[in-house]
C-alpha cells in the first residue's frame, strides 16, 4: 500500500489541534474588516439592488469603523430622496431609505419629512400585521432621530402598543398577523423593536403593567433558548415548514435587536441570566466570518447591540496563542475585551487551575493572578509552572471586576475553560536496529542509530530471521512520552510499501518483524527495502520522518498461487509534467574547397554578364526609340527598374538570401514585370504599326 506518511502526519497534528480549540472565542478583529470590504463591494454607486442592501453595507462599515461612504456617491442620496418624495413608496422602502439617510445625512427638506409623517401615522392606525407596525413605527422613530422640527409622536401610543401586544403568544413568541396562527421567534424580535419604537414615540409614559407584561414575555422567550456544548446560546424557529422560517443566525440577531431596543427605552432592568447574554455573544463570535453578506451584517449588527445594551455587556476572554513552547519559554497571555474588541473596565484575571487532559487528578497549579501590561492591554503569567510538562491541558480562568457597579453592567460568566497545548523538544535516545535469529538472539552487534543525525544502517536478512527496532522517548522533564504515532515503513525497490505500528511499554518503543510470518505480506519479493521511521505528535516540536537505513532481504521463491503485489500507483497528472529534454547532435559540416577556387568560380560566373554588356555595345544600342509620352515613359522606366531589381535579387541570393525567400520575392517581381512589360511592349507595337502604315 502506498501512503504519503509526511502528509498524514501533518493532517493528524492539525486535526488534533483544531478539534480541541473549538471553544475559543475571539472578538471582532481585522480579519472581519478585510472580509467586509470583500463582501460589500459598490457597483455603480450602490452596494446592492435595493436600499436594504445598501443600508446593511453602510451599517456594517459604520460598526467596524470603515469609511466607505465615498463609494456610494450622490446616486444613493438621489434614490433616498426620490423614495421619500414618492407617494407610492411602500412603508418598507421608506423605512430603509430613512435608515440610509441616517448614515449618509442626505439633504432632505423638513417638508418631505412632514409629508411622510402623515402617511406613516395613517398606516399605523390601519396596520393589520406585525410587519406593517414594524416598518411604519420604525420609520417614525428614524424621523424623530433625524430632525427635531417635525412631530412624529403618536396620539394613541397605548392603543398601538396594545394592538402589537395582541399578537404575542404565551411562550414569548409573536404572530405576524391575527389571521396567521403560526408564531415565530424571529417575529418576537420585530415586535419588541416595534414596541420600543411606540414607547419612544409617546408623549406620556406607557402603562407600567404593559411594559411589565412585555418583560415577562421576554423571560418566557428565553425559556426556549438553546445551547451548544461550548457555552453558546441561540434562538431558532420551532416550526420548520413555516413560510417565515429563518435560520438561527437571523433569528438570534432579531431577538437581540428587539431585546436591547426595548431595554433601552423602558425603566427598570431585565433580570436575564448573565451567562445567557454572554452565551449569545459567544454564538455570534463562534460563527467565524460568514460568507454571505446578509449573515455577515446580522452577526456584526447583533454584536454592536450587545456592545452597548442596558441589559448586560458581555466581556470575552481570549488568548492570542493557545500553543506554548517550553523550548522558547513562551508566556501565557490573556486578553479581555468587549465583543467588538474594545478595552474592558478595570478587572483581574486569575488562573484558577490547570488540569492535564485525560487526567482527573489534582490541578497542576493553584490559583494565580495574572499581571497586567497597560501598554498592550494583556494579562500575562511571568513563567509557566516548573511542573508543567509537554501535553494537552485545560486552563481554567476567572475574570473578577474591580468595581461593584461594573458587575451590574458587564457579563463575565463563571470560569472559562480553554484548551492549551504545551510543546517542547522530545529526547530520543538508545535507538538500535538489529537482525535477530529465530531465537531472538542477535548474530551481530546491533546498529546504534542517531535519529537526530544522518547515519544510515545497512542490514541483510533472510526469511528465517527477524528485524528488531527499539528506541526511547522522554519529555524535557524526563517523563515517558507516548506520541500520537510511531510508524515503521519498509519500501521495496519496486515501490511496494509495508507499514507497521511501533508499540511501547513505558519509555521503551520496540517492534520485531518476523519475516517468516510476513513472506506473503511481502509478496515473496526479495531485494532491497528502505527503512523509514516516523514519530510525530502535536506537542512534539521535533517530530521526524527519517530514513533509518536499508535491508537486503532474501525471501524464498513465490509459490504458484501466492498473492501478487499491487500495481504501482501512477499519478494521472504525471503525463502533464515536463518531458525529458531532447538533445540532437548535428553532423559535422562537409569540408569546403579552398577560398581561391571559390573566387575563380565567382569570376567565371561574372563573365557572361560582361559578355552581355559587350554584345549590347556591338549591336549599337541607343535610346532613340525610348517613349516620349509621360505615361509610356513611366512604364518603360519601371520595366527597366524591374529588370535591375531581378539582377539585384540574384546578387542577394548569392550573398545572403535563402532559396525560399528568393523565389517568393521573384514571384512578386515577375508579376510586376509582366504588367509594366505588357504596357510598354503594347506601346512599341502600336508605334511600329503607325510607322509602317505611313
Amino acid at each position: 500500500m502506498a501512503w504519503n506518511q509526511g502528509g498524514f502526519l501533518v493532517l493528524v497534528l492539525a486535526t488534533c489541534i483544531c478539534s480541541s480549540a473549538v471553544a475559543i472565542f475571539q472578538p471582532i478583529s481585522e480579519s472581519h474588516r478585510s472580509a467586509a470590504v470583500e463582501l460589500f463591494t459598490a457597483v455603480d454607486g450602490s452596494f446592492g439592488s435595493s436600499l436594504e442592501d445598501t443600508y446593511e453595507a453602510l451599517r456594517t462599515f459604520e460598526i467596524l469603523g470603515i469609511d466607505r461612504k465615498a463609494d456610494v456617491g450622490t446616486g444613493t442620496c438621489r434614490t433616498v430622496s426620490e423614495t421619500l418624495v414618492s407617494s407610492s413608496s411602500p412603508s418598507k422602502d421608506l423605512f430603509y431609505a430613512l435608515k440610509v439617510n441616517g448614515i449618509l445625512r442626505c439633504n432632505i427638506e423638513d417638508e418631505v419629512f412632514e409629508g411622510i409623517i402623515s402617511k406613516l401615522k395613517a398606516e399605523v392606525n390601519d396596520a393589520s400585521s406585525l410587519l406593517d407596525f414594524y416598518y411604519s413605527v420604525g420609520s417614525l422613530v428614524l424621523i424623530k432621530d433625524q430632525t427635531s422640527r417635525v412631530d412624529p409622536h403618536l396620539a394613541d401610543a397605548v392603543g398601538v402598543f396594545r394592538s402589537i401586544k395582541a399578537l404575542s403568544q404565551s411562550d414569548g413568541r409573536w404572530r405576524y398577523s391575527s389571521n396567521n396562527p403560526e408564531s415565530s421567534t424571529f417575529a418576537a424580535g420585530l415586535a419588541l423593536e416595534a414596541l420600543a419604537g411606540v414607547v419612544s414615540l409617546t408623549s406620556s409614559e406607557i402603562d407600567q403593567s404593559l411594559t411589565s407584561t412585555t418583560k415577562n414575555d421576554i423571560m418566557k422567550l428565553f425559556d426556549s433558548i438553546e445551547k451548544y456544548d461550548d457555552g453558546a446560546f441561540y434562538f431558532d424557529e420551532k416550526v420548520v415548514d413555516a413560510l417565515e422560517h429563518k435560520g438561527p443566525l437571523s433569528t438570534t440577531s432579531s431577538v437581540v435587536r428587539g431585546l436591547t431596543a426595548f431595554a433601552a427605552v423602558t425603566s427598570g432592568s431585565l433580570s436575564l441570566p448573565k451567562d445567557q447574554v454572554l452565551g449569545l455573544a459567544k454564538f455570534f463570535l463562534g460563527i467565524g466570518i460568514p460568507g454571505d453578506a446578509r449573515d455577515f451584517f446580522n452577526q456584526v449588527d447583533a454584536l454592536a447591540y450587545l456592545e452597548s445594551n442596558r441589559v448586560s455587556i458581555p466581556l470575552i476572554l481570549s488568548l492570542p496563542a493557545t500553543v506554548l513552547s517550553l523550548t522558547k519559554k513562551d508566556l501565557l497571555k490573556v486578553r479581555v475585551n468587549t465583543v467588538l474588541g474594545s478595552n474592558a473596565p478595570p478587572l483581574s484575571v486569575k488562573l484558577m487551575r490547570v488540569v492535564k487532559s485525560g487526567n482527573k487528578g489534582a490541578s497542576i497549579v493553584e490559583s494565580q493572578e495574572l499581571k497586567f501590561d497597560p501598554e498592550s492591554a494583556v494579562y500575562f503569567l511571568e513563567a509557566l509552572p516548573e511542573s508543567l510538562d509537554v501535553g494537552h491541558y485545560t486552563f481554567v480562568f476567572e475574570v473578577v471586576l474591580h468595581d461593584s457597579e461594573h458587575k451590574k453592567v458587564y457579563a463575565t460568566g463563571a470560569q472559562t475553560q480553554i484548551p492549551i497545548f504545551v510543546t517542547g523538544l522530545i529526547i530520543t535516545e538508545n535507538a538500535e536496529i538489529a537482525v535477530l535469529e529465530s531465537d531472538l538472539e542477535s548474530g551481530e552487534p546491533p546498529n546504534k542509530l542517531d535519529l537526530a543525525g544522518e547515519n544510515v544502517a545497512s542490514l541483510s536478512a533472510n526469511h528465517l530471521q527477524k528485524l528488531r527496532l527499539s528506541f526511547q522517548l522522554t519529555t524535557p522533564l524526563g517523563n515517558a512520552f507516548k506520541p500520537h504515532q510511531a510508524v515503521l515503513k519498509l519500501r521495496h525497490e519496486t515501490q511496494v510499501e509495508h507499514i507497521f505500528l511501533v508499540g511501547n511499554s513505558g519509555k521503551q518503543f520496540e517492534i520485531i518483524l518476523d519475516f517468516l510470518g510476513l513472506v506473503e505480506k511481502f509478496f515473496y519479493l526479495s531485494g532491497r527495502y528502505d527503512i523509514q521511521l516516523t514519530v510525530g505528535d502535536s506537542v512534539m516540536e521535533n517530530s521526524f520522518f527519517k530514513e533509518v537505513g536499508f535491508l537486503e532481504l532474501d525471501l524464498p521463491e513465490a509459490p504458484e498461487k501466492a498473492p501478487r503485489p499491487p500495481p504501482v500507483h501512477v499519478d494521472p497528472y504525471s503525463r502533464y509534467g515536463p518531458k525529458a529534454e531532447i538533445t540532437h547532435i548535428f553532423r559535422a559540416p562537409e569540408k569546403r574547397p579552398p577560398k581561391e577556387l571559390s573566387l575563380v568560380f565567382l569570376g567565371l560566373t561574372v563573365l557572361p554578364f560582361i559578355g552581355f554588356l559587350v554584345g549590347l555595345l556591338r549591336l549599337g544600342v541607343n535610346l532613340k526609340n525610348f517613349p516620349s509620352s509621360a505615361v509610356s515613359a513611366t512604364f518603360a522606366v519601371l520595366f527597366h527598374l524591374g529588370i535591375g531589381a531581378v539582377l539585384l535579387l540574384y546578387v542577394l541570393f548569392w550573398l545572403k538570401l535563402d532559396l525560399f525567400t528568393t523565389l517568393k520575392t521573384l514571384g512578386f517581381l515577375g508579376v510586376f514585370l509582366i504588367l509594366v512589360g505588357h504596357k510598354i511592349l503594347s506601346h512599341l507595337a502600336s508605334t511600329s504599326a503607325k510607322l509602317k502604315s505611313a
